[in-house]
């Protein structure tokens, strides 16, 4: 039986098939260069899917993939049900934090009570944040160029991944408070995991 592992391109992709050529298997085609969204390998027994980072659980979850590698950021903001999740892997690492506009007095603003416009892609992430906080917030969902929600007055605050922090740095924004270190964890199929549980075993000693 073939083994499927569901990956999103970028930092998951690179820091996993690097893992990954420690046992030999190696993609056989680039998925930043390639079209196609099913790549074989060099172990004929396993396979790539390469799906968006959001949907890799789903995908796992109702058996499109034995396995796959989910940021905690995904499984924080869409939950884990139907999935078992054996270790934190510690690759694609950066954490989720509240910034805003430089100058933006933030710490007033929670100190006060305000209610804050947040623009994010995590947006049960940000609510039960500052739900702790009791902060009242609206939500505004985006998919992507957070950074510009606040410089043109669409949100007070974001909620986002930061690494590096030079993106919000070269946009003029501040990180204020962090909310979760994240890192990529294994998910697997449960059927997968009693059926398979043989074929995944390497794969679970190599990870760990």
């Amino acid at each position: 039986m073939k083994l499927t592992l569901a990956l999103s391109k970028g930092r998951i992709f690179e820091e996993t098939a690097e893992i990954l050529s420690k046992i030999g298997i190696r993609p056989l085609e680039d998925p930043e260069k390639s079209r196609k969204l099913i790549i074989e390998t060099s172990n004929p027994d396993v396979r790539l899917i390469i799906v968006r980072a959001s949907d890799v659980p789903t995908y796992v979850q109702f058996g499109g993939a034995d396995f796959g590698v989910a940021g905690l950021d995904v499984l924080m903001e869409n939950g884990t049900d139907g999935l078992y999740v054996p270790f934190d892997l510690n690759i694609a690492k950066c954490r989720m934090s509240v910034a805003v506009k430089e100058g933006f007095d933030y710490a007033t603003a929670v100190k006060q009570g305000s209610r804050l416009k947040v623009a994010t892609k995590y947006v049960n992430c940000a609510r039960e944040h500052f739900a702790n906080k009791g902060v009242h917030i609206d939500t505004i969902h985006l998919y992507g160029s957070m950074e510009l929600a606040p410089l043109v007055g669409l949100a007070d605050a974001i909620v986002d991944l930061v690494s590096t922090g030079n993106t919000l740095r070269a946009n003029g924004l501040v990180e204020v408070e962090p909310i979760a270190d994240i890192s990529a964890r294994l998910v697997v199929n449960q059927a997968s995991y009693k059926r398979k549980r043989t074929q995944l075993q390497p794969f679970f000693e190599l990870l760990k």
